[in-house]
């Protein structure tokens, strides 16, 4: 009897000590977070707004969070595609590296092309987006989103982005990263947009700009047609031409008509040199 009742107590004693040990993933949200959540430090409204505190108790600039392809006015109606993207924290070997939570107040959200299955509405929410399971592991920890922009007379629309950079182990802890990013668009009293984009950032801005692509540039990736660099390449020889032959003719074509004033020249300087006047 003794023995058994200390045969159970070791194997209780393991399973304990084993628990310890095990990484905590209940606390850990693979396949997307958004609304209403409960830290150790309490409950928040929403993680987008407020963060995602399931990681890291604090957010660090050390992750810069960008949104780029943002347009400086939005029309009613109209879709922007924006790009999301992480720089900064651990590096991205684990499985599950980073995610983000986004919350707009107008509109609809969905993810962009390509991104369809790596993004998620959280709960059915369009105001909300999130990441799946099959978005988590980004090699550079982006996403394409799509909005919609609401009816007219929305006024201004806020959005709100909260961004993980983790190792992926699917336990908290120090090496775990996050920040947020809070930006706005003001509507477009008109009817057509006018195309205009731009890049928005919050973090350190140490940003390492990718490497340039071997192989050789193409004309119409720089801008100019291929047309008009030969044009311009045709007009900068010809000027050349021009005024190679302009030193040519003053050098060779005029000197015979100025030939006797030059010797009259001469004459009288050299009898200025004598003194005979």
């Amino acid at each position: 009897m003794r023995y058994r009742l200390y045969h159970r107590r070791i194997s209780i004693a393991l399973l304990f000590c084993i628990a310890l040990l095990l990484p905590v993933q209940s606390t850990a949200f693979s396949t997307g977070i958004g609304g209403v959540q409960t830290g150790p430090d309490g409950e928040i409204t929403d993680v987008a707004k407020e963060g995602c505190l399931c990681h890291n108790g604090a957010p660090t600039n050390s992750v810069t969070i960008l949104a780029d392809l943002v347009p400086y006015q939005w029309v009613a109606g109209q879709t922007y595609t924006f790009h999301l993207q992480l720089v900064g924290g651990p590096s991205t070997a684990g499985s599950y590296s980073g995610g983000f939570s986004m919350r707009t107040s107008a509109g609809e959200m969905t993810g962009g092309e390509g991104y369809e299955s790596k993004t998620q509405n959280w709960n059915g929410d369009v105001l909300t987006l999130t990441h799946t399971g099959a978005g988590n592991n980004e090699d550079d920890r982006s996403w394409l989103i799509s909005w919609t922009a609401p009816e007219a007379g929305a006024g201004i629309v806020f959005f709100w982005v909260t961004g993980n950079s983790v190792t992926g182990d699917g336990a908290p802890g120090d090496d775990d990263k996050w920040n947020q990013l809070t930006f706005s668009i003001p509507e477009n009293s008109g009817t057509e947009d006018d195309g205009r984009l731009r890049m928005l950032f919050f973090g350190d801005g140490n940003i390492v700009p990718p490497e340039a692509e071997e192989g050789h540039l193409d004309l119409h990736e720089m801008g100019a047609p291929f047309r008009a660099h030969w044009l311009g390449l045709l007009g900068f020889n010809a000027v050349i031409m021009v005024i190679i032959f302009c030193g040519i003719m003053l050098r060779y074509g005029f000197s015979t008509s100025y030939e006797g004033r030059s010797n009259l020249l001469k004459l009288r300087y050299k009898t200025m040199r004598r003194g005979d006047q």
